[in-house]
């Protein structure tokens, strides 16, 4: 090693850097032996399957179809097997109601290290335009307690007047909203948050939850209006939130 060489190796700046190296490495050392902090998370499986889940206890709610997905490159690309996709109907409501049908999809993942997945990348790379994107909370009753869950609610429509959907209204809305360890995001950017806080837990999870409500007659398909997608969504959710808690989603050890 030349002169130049040890100079440079010796400067103030250099040394520095490398003590500061040395003191984080050391504090993270410390982090994990002393307070639990945990780097790489272990997978925290369900308690039990989405497709067990008791269609018994889904009051109003009638599950009329149970669609799985065929295309194995989809099933990479979503990166989970854990998931439902539900066709179901509301029986408590007019037969003729605009939300008594909805398709509900739920996904899990059960060592995340990513958020993917979104409708609004979903729809649109399916050849739909996003019209409208809100925040929005939903008022759940369900599991004898009262709260506040958010959610997003978006518009989006079809480009091609021609396409399979015809009549009514055309713009049509979808909601979702994620859970991440118990946590709930209305948003990708809000979920990503709330795995990255999770840093004393052994594991970690997300599971996102999407659904639309419609109806079909004479024909065409019929669309709620917002306040309506609530409305139903409140209902919904009130009834099958307590059952993913209790008997799906993981409770410990997060």
């Amino acid at each position: 090693m030349d002169s130049k060489t040890i100079k440079i190796y010796t400067q103030p700046a250099f040394l520095i850097c490398i003590g500061v190296l040395a003191v984080a490495g050391g504090g993270m050392s410390v982090a994990v032996k002393k307070f639990g902090v945990y780097l790489e998370k272990e997978p925290l499986p369900l308690k039990k399957s989405l497709d067990l889940m008791d269609e018994g206890g889904m009051g109003p709610y009638k599950i009329v179809a149970k669609d799985k997905i065929e295309n194995e490159e989809i099933i990479k690309s979503l990166g989970t097997e854990d998931y439902i996709q539900w066709a179901i109907e509301d029986t408590s409501v007019p037969a003729d109601s605009a939300v008594r049908r909805c398709i509900l999809f739920i996904t899990y993942y059960e060592r995340p290290d990513r958020v993917p997945h979104v409708p609004e990348e979903c729809y649109t790379g399916s050849g739909f335009q996003k019209v409208s994107s809100d925040g929005v909370m939903f008022e759940i009753t369900g599991g004898g307690k009262s709260r506040q869950i958010p959610g997003r609610y978006l518009v989006f429509a079809q480009k091609d007047s021609g396409s399979a959907v015809s009549g009514g209204d055309m713009n049509f809305p979808v909601l979702y909203f994620f859970n991440v360890n118990g946590t709930y995001a209305d948003s990708r950017e809000s979920a990503r948050i709330a795995l990255n806080k999770n840093i004393f837990g052994k594991g970690s999870y997300f599971s996102k939850v999407e659904w639309k409500f419609f109806n079909i007659g004479f024909g065409s398909t019929r669309y709620p209006s917002k306040n309506e997608s609530i409305e139903a969504s409140q209902r919904f959710l009130s009834v099958i939130l307590p059952i993913l808690e209790a008997r799906h989603w993981p409770s410990d050890n997060i």
